[in-house]
């Protein structure tokens, strides 16, 4: 086999591979914890973990170990048959979440449809819409997944151009405003779907008391409340669930990324009998989801989230990280922003957009990602240490105190 670089790794892609993605020009080969390692041998502090898949840090040691046992056992049966791994996932996974059912998947997007159909169909045969007059209220600058439906509802220009028709049924209000959710409802309004921490849109915090309002008015309404917690969810937020911030439970709770550790797509839908049980055999389902792999997968994620006091880390190294980035006070800083590791560093407008600050920040062996032009989004793993962290900060300081970017 002929020798690759960088470069020729890149071509390989462009020649062969479609267009759909602007990534920084790195190739990466390894990853162990925090740390991801070029083709060339150089060594970065990952602060995105795969945009939260990888809170755990990556290949941690006991996920794989229970990824490599089940494989050699069973991986898959589909849900034809069952196995003896789903059973104790279920039961592991709604005891840590105080929930009363769940419903596997793949992918978050998966999780998102799955939700979006429960809710319709107990608006139907419990709350007593019409048929096919059911509403699902979602916010604006949401990001839910790229399927058809769900982008029929963002109000991103760049998800939503040349990819209609679009599914009827949703209506669109801004995030955080509690007034405006509430002239939206009308009796025929089944759902509120909506993210604790608004993450592809640049890491945006609603008001306080905002989720606390929002819950009460779901259930004084008749309103399913669908928290989307696939990228706030399993301690990224120094919570279990961002829900907790609030101490509200949501009807329906979707997870998914860090539930696998970065090893296998997994995702889930968590809920309370009355909704969940609204589904009946045949009616939705997925061949993987389910599968004895992901099923022990995700059970060791769970467990080496919650016995390696990762989710307190996340609370320690967040505020840490916050103010290190605060102390900068660099005159291109907008903002610094976000809850335990879910950061976001905006970027003045005359910084001249966010993307050329990650480049830079990549020579400096940090791994960041633009998001909305002007923010950079920053999520390391939850295992990040105190002098890590420090890294994290020098490397800011060196670009955005020091460095000329654009020299």
């Amino acid at each position: 086999m002929a020798a690759h670089n960088a470069a020729s790794f890149i071509a390989l892609e462009t020649k062969f591979g479609a267009a759909n993605y602007r990534p920084l020009d790195v190739v990466l080969t390894r990853g162990e914890g925090v740390h991801v390692w070029d083709v060339d041998g150089r060594r970065y502090i990952d602060c995105l973990s795969a945009y939260s898949a990888v809170n755990q840090g990556h290949c941690h040691p006991k996920i794989l170990a229970a990824m490599t046992a089940q494989a050699q056992r069973l991986t898959l049966t589909s849900r034809a048959f069952r196995n003896d791994q789903l059973g104790a996932f279920y039961e592991e996974l709604c005891a840590l979440t105080h929930s009363q059912k769940a419903l596997p998947m793949n992918s978050g997007a998966e999780a998102v449809e799955t939700a979006l159909k429960v809710a319709r169909k107990w608006g139907y045969t419990v709350k007593g819409v019409l048929q096919d007059q059911a509403e699902i209220i979602v916010c604006r600058n949401n990001f839910h997944g790229r399927t058809l439906t769900i982008v029929g509802f963002s109000t991103d220009p760049t998800a939503r151009r040349d990819f209609g028709p679009f599914t009827p049924g949703f209506r669109i209000v801004p995030f955080g405003d509690i007034e405006a959710l509430e002239a939206a409802i009308t009796p025929r309004t089944v759902a509120f779907l909506v993210e604790p921490i608004q993450g592809e849109a640049g890491v945006i915090l609603p008001p306080p008391g905002y989720f606390r309002a929002v819950r009460e008015l779901c259930s004084a309404r008749n309103v399913i409340l669908i928290l989307d917690e696939i990228q706030t969810g399993l301690g990224r937020t120094g919570k279990l669930l961002a829900e907790e911030h609030e101490n509200i439970e949501a009807d329906l709770t979707l997870i998914g990324k860090a539930l696998s550790g970065g090893f296998y797509p997994v995702s889930a839908v968590l809920s309370n009998a009355e909704v969940m049980d609204v589904l009946h055999p045949g009616e939705h389902g997925s061949t993987f989801g389910g599968n004895p792999l992901a099923c022990a997968v995700a059970r060791a994620a769970l467990r080496v989230l919650k016995e390696e006091d990762m989710i307190e880390n996340a609370v320690r190294m967040g505020s840490y990280l916050k103010t290190g980035l605060e102390s900068l006070r660099s005159p291109l800083f907008r903002d610094v922003r976000g809850r335990g590791l879910m950061l976001a560093v905006e970027l003045q407008p005359e910084a001249g957009g966010a993307r050329a600050y990650c480049e830079a920040l990549l020579r400096q062996g940090v791994l960041c990602k633009e998001t909305h032009d002007n923010t950079i989004r920053i999520a390391p793993p939850l295992i990040i240490t105190r002098s890590q962290v420090e890294e994290v900060v020098d490397a800011f300081a060196a670009v955005f105190c020091g460095e000329q970017v654009r020299a």
